[in-house]
């Protein structure tokens, strides 16, 4: 298992410990402590991936986060995870990586034909080309365009990963564990502070780890090998290495995910999550996050070979690979330097030679690069690449003192890779996160934090500080509390010092190569050039949010790490603006990609929303019920004996309870104490109606509204004392309800002295219904008069049912006698029995919500989300009577003066009898004030077509008055009926209307609503 570009020693790598892996069916091998970029790259694997747009081969271009091109994807079938970056993958055995958006093969792409059609595929070609046909793109150009462009593919495989989520507070939460985080940690954790520090590696240090310095007399190593230890010592610290911060919001809110098994890896044992998002709160953040490293732009810049300088180096010292035999380095500032020093240092490498575009470098590195015998080319810059798989050779002409043109003859240098440094971008996109704005620094040309946002600190590259004391200074600052300027005395020496740039934003062409200038890129992984950039701006699209949105600089992974500045300098030297005056994007979270498994955590399957079950839900599943899911809940939907389908098991439900007694279980109405001495006051405000005057022991029917006047949820109210009602609500509303009454309590009336708790899951109902429900209950309970003349509709009463203390409310959701027992959930199982046991001799018979639905139907009751869509006032719902308008204000109130409210056309409930009583409307369905032949109704709009169609002298599409809200076959009423919502409702009574069918139209007479005992005789038994 040959590695020939692997040193032979060196590294933080374990070499007693080989793995084995593949790479698009290859075999290869490392050792531990590697990342599959850093494996493949001593193998010598170079290609490995095609660019997304015109399938150009690319190779490894960094160490971390921000790379563009290795996105592969790990794992096989239900472990698959796409768009990896090879970069951050820690190798394992047998781990299986292979190549996307290729076809048949990475070395021979078909997709490479794109390279030929460039000139057609400028940007913005979609825009162009194909929207002048919607017919053209919708069928033919962006199926292809998504199968040609494009990344890895999702498994079709469910995800046998887990993830989870935790909640951690801290004092100080600390982004970033290079040395200004570390510093910063060592300061707050020695003031006895509790302590997050998330960094994205996974081991701490940042750029110590791989850069040379020293801090308080002795290697950097050795001081970061100390805090490190100290730090993992300390109780109050909490060290959370490979994660990253991909989102930080106000107050101090962070959220990070960290990885804790690699893609691809089974779990062994009891396993645990690939992934846990961590939701970090803390007093203060300090964001040590520091900078990236850009590449320059020149032609060519993506062959594979083409690397940054940091990375180099990074690869040489942790992991022992040198990227090339024969590199040559491309800079415009010191750091890059330093890579070509180590790496002529490890006897590995032949460093061809340093292309510095300024003039005069820094002296010392100047003699430094003469003793190890290293060719400087000054003002000097890379015009051309030549190879296609990977660097032969490169082409460096000499740079004009403007820097705005070439001159002399190109000269060529055999090298096989070409290390390149452009300078530094602070990775500000967390602080930009939370409001934080950026300014061009002209000195140090990047963009850097303008000023302080309250609660967050900045130390370290972040804030364009590079020498290593002032990163340490700043770090130390952060870490207590205070804010210390850059340069203050730090102890240390040396380091990743400033850049002393000479900022170089595109290489410029010989004028002999203008018209055929190879392509220079940007955006390498979404294909953007330099010559996008300046089309964009030829064609109007100067605003960078406008040209990012056309050239597509900056999407995808990268979110501007890479690409941006460049970018931006290319938009503003194109449009005569400094790159201050054109500003820069917007970053936005998250920083990097986060997987869905990780968005959702344990909330998936089962667990997507929580089950909830009511007290009884043993004895309905016994009894063989089956269920419908309503909102959380698992409610029976009815219960069929055998050989029944659902009608007539339904069918059989609905007549118990016409004719003798059913029970229901309705524990999951929502319950909601509403207690103090505003109470009533507060209740008047929420419901439409007047909960005041409601007297104790009595029940009310109410309704609410949002702002707009539509109705929101309704239910009863019952008073059980001066200062305490029970607030009832619908199955699906119980939670939003609450959280309204908070809403208001803690928002728009904290004066008031309320107090509002769910009692949903302590309390259990059971509705009682039919003719013989009051005998039924004469059997079971004590020390409650049942008679009609004493305990009345809508009035509420204590005693006992079963042996269990209850309340008693005479409340009818069927129209038929009814009672709703209210008592504690755990006792409902007992009284239920009870119930049934006492009611055997009477007919009794448990109904679902599919006889609830019916019964209620048949009476014209409404269901709040069946009857109502958000577009309903009381009024349009027959239900005016329920609002006190003459109350000095309630929610909505405000809006029943707007003519809109009070429109005579507005949809309005109303009853529908079909001409074929044996036939159900299917809920839904479309009402019109004509009958329409179908068959001659066009199935679409010809394109060429201006005006409307007309079809028998009427207007095609016809105009929709309503539609359909609920329709049940009727065994009381001997026929099938519906309700609807029809505009001017109300006033067609006795009118017919049409519903369209698949293959008929059904003509529908309107009536009133309430079409079983409209008089209301059998309510009362």
């Amino acid at each position: 298992m040959s590695e020939p570009f692997r040193l032979p020693d060196g590294g933080r790598i374990d070499r007693s410990r080989r793995l084995a892996f593949t790479f698009d069916g290859r075999g290869y091998s490392g050792f531990a402590g590697d990342t599959l970029a850093s494996a493949l790259l001593a193998n010598g694997v170079r290609l490995v991936a095609r660019s997304m747009k015109y399938h150009r081969p690319r190779g490894i271009m960094t160490a971390g986060v921000e790379e563009p091109n290795a996105l592969l994807t790990i794992g096989d079938g239900e472990l698959a995870t796409p768009n990896m970056k090879a970069t951050e993958v820690a190798l394992y055995d047998g781990l299986a990586a292979r190549s996307q958006n290729v076809w048949p093969t990475l070395a021979y792409d078909a997709g490479a034909v794109n390279q030929w059609l460039a000139p057609l595929l400028p940007a913005g070609f979609y825009y162009k080309t194909f929207m002048a046909s919607q017919g053209f793109w919708q069928h033919l150009a962006e199926p292809f365009i998504r199968r040609a462009a494009g990344f890895g593919q999702a498994p079709g495989r469910a995800d046998a990963d887990s993830y989870d989520h935790r909640h951690v507070h801290a004092d100080v939460a600390i982004v970033g564990g290079g040395p200004a985080g570390l510093a910063a940690a060592l300061v707050a954790a020695r003031a006895g502070l509790r302590v997050v520090l998330a960094d994205m590696g996974s081991g701490l240090g940042g750029s110590l780890l791989y850069r040379d310095g020293e801090i308080d007399g002795r290697p950097a190593r050795q001081w970061l090998e100390a805090a490190c230890q100290e730090l993992e010592a300390s109780p109050a610290v909490r060290l959370l290495r490979r994660t990253v911060v991909t989102g930080h919001y106000d107050q101090g809110y962070l959220v990070a995910v960290e990885r804790r098994r690699e893609p691809g890896l089974r779990a062994s044992g009891r396993g645990g999550p690939a992934e846990r998002v961590w939701h970090v709160r803390a007093s203060r953040v300090v964001l040590a996050t520091g900078a990236h490293e850009r590449p320059l732009v020149f032609p060519d810049n993506d062959r594979p070979g083409v690397m940054l300088a940091g990375a180099a180096l990074s690869y040489l010292r942790q992991h022992a690979v040198a990227v090339g035999r024969a590199p040559l380095v491309f800079t415009q500032n010191d750091t890059a330097y330093e890579t070509a020093f180590a790496l002529a240092r490890s006897g590995w490498s032949r460093v061809a030679a340093i292309v510095d575009t300024r003039t005069e470098p820094t002296p010392h590195l100047l003699a430094e690069a003469e003793g190890l015998g290293i060719r400087v080319e000054r003002a000097a810059v890379v015009v051309g690449v030549k190879g296609r798989a990977g660097v032969q050779s490169a082409e460096i002409m000499t740079l004009a003192p403007d820097g705005g043109a070439v001159r002399g003859e190109a000269r060529a240098v055999d090298c096989d890779s070409i290390l390149v440094s452009g300078g530094w971008s602070p990775a500000a996109h967390l602080f930009a996160h939370v409001g934080g704005k950026l300014v061009w620094d002209e000195a140090a040309h990047c963009f850097r934090p303008e000023r302080p946002v309250t609660g967050v600190a900045l130390a370290g590259a972040v804030n364009a500080t590079f020498a290593l004391a002032d990163v340490l200074a700043e770090g130390r600052a952060a870490g207590a509390g205070t804010n210390a300027p850059a340069g203050a005395p730090g102890g240390a020496q040396g380091g990743a010092s400033g850049p002393s740039a000479a900022p170089l934003w595109q290489v410029p062409l010989p004028r002999s190569r203008t018209k055929k200038a190879r392509k220079a890129f940007v955006d390498l992984q979404n294909d953007t050039t330099a010559g996008d950039i300046q089309l964009a701006a030829r064609e109007g699209y100067a605003a960078v949010e406008h040209m990012k949105r056309y050239t597509l600089t900056g999407f995808g992974t990268d979110q501007g790490k890479l690409g941006n500045v460049n970018g931006l300098a290319i938009l503003a030297a194109a449009t005569g603006r400094s790159i201050g005056a054109t500003g820069h994007t917007t970053f936005r979270p998250p920083y990097v990609p986060v997987s869905f498994g990780a968005l959702a955590g344990v909330e998936r399957g089962d667990l997507l929303d929580p089950v909830r079950r009511t007290p009884l839900h043993a004895w309905h599943r016994a009894h063989g019920a089956v269920f419908e899911d309503v909102g959380q809940w698992k409610r029976p939907w009815y219960y069929p004996k055998s050989g029944e389908d659902m009608h007539a098991a339904v069918a059989r439900e609905c007549a118990a309870v016409r004719t003798a007694v059913g029970l229901l279980d309705a524990s999951t109405l929502g319950k909601i104490d509403v207690r103090g001495p505003d109470a009533g006051r507060f209740l008047d405000m929420i419901y439409t109606g007047r909960m005041s005057n409601l007297g104790v022991g009595r029940v009310r029917y109410g309704v609410m509204c949002k702002e707009d006047g539509m109705v929101f949820d309704d239910g009863t109210v019952t008073r059980l004392a001066e200062d305490r009602f029970l607030v009832t609500t619908t199955t699906g509303g119980a939670a939003r309800v609450l959280d309204w009454l908070e809403e208001y309590l803690q928002t728009e009336w904290p004066s008031l002295r309320v107090y509002a708790n769910s009692l949903t899951e302590q309390l259990a109902t059971i509705a009682v219904a039919g003719p013989k429900s009051r005998e039924l209950l004469a059997r079971v309970s004590r020390g409650v008069d049942l008679a009609a003349e004493t305990f009345g509709f809508m009035t509420c009463r204590e005693g006992e049912v079963a042996g269990v203390g209850a309340r008693l409310m005479r409340i009818s959701f069927s129209g038929e006698l009814g009672f709703e027992i209210v008592l504690p959930a755990g006792s409902a199982m007992a009284v239920w029995e009870a119930l049934m046991t006492a009611g055997k001799d009477l007919g009794i018979t448990p109904y679902g919500t599919e006889a609830m639905h019916l019964l209620r139907a048949e009476k014209g009751y409404i269901i709040v989300g069946q009857e109502t869509d958000g577009t309903q006032t009381p009024f349009d719902l027959g239900l005016g009577w329920l609002v006190a308008m003459a109350k000095p204000d309630f929610i909505g109130k405000r809006s029943y003066a707007r003519d809109d409210t009070r429109r005579e056309d507005r949809k309005q409930l109303v009853g529908l009898l079909p001409d074929d009583a044996t036939l159900v409307l299917p809920e839904g369905a479309q009402l019109v004030e004509t009958p329409v032949k179908l068959a001659d109704v066009p199935r679409f709009r010809p394109p060429d077509t201006g005006g409307p169609i007309y079809v028998d002298g009427e207007p095609v599409p016809v105009p929709m008055l309503g539609h359909v809200t609920s329709s049940y076959a009727s065994a009381a009423l001997g026929r099938s009926f519906a309700l609807a919502l029809v505009k001017g409702g109300r006033q067609r009574h006795g009118q017919t209307l049409y519903a369209p069918l698949e293959t008929r139209t059904v003509a529908c007479r309107i009536v009133d609503p309430v079409l079983y005992d409209p008089e209301g005789k059998r309510r009362d038994g």
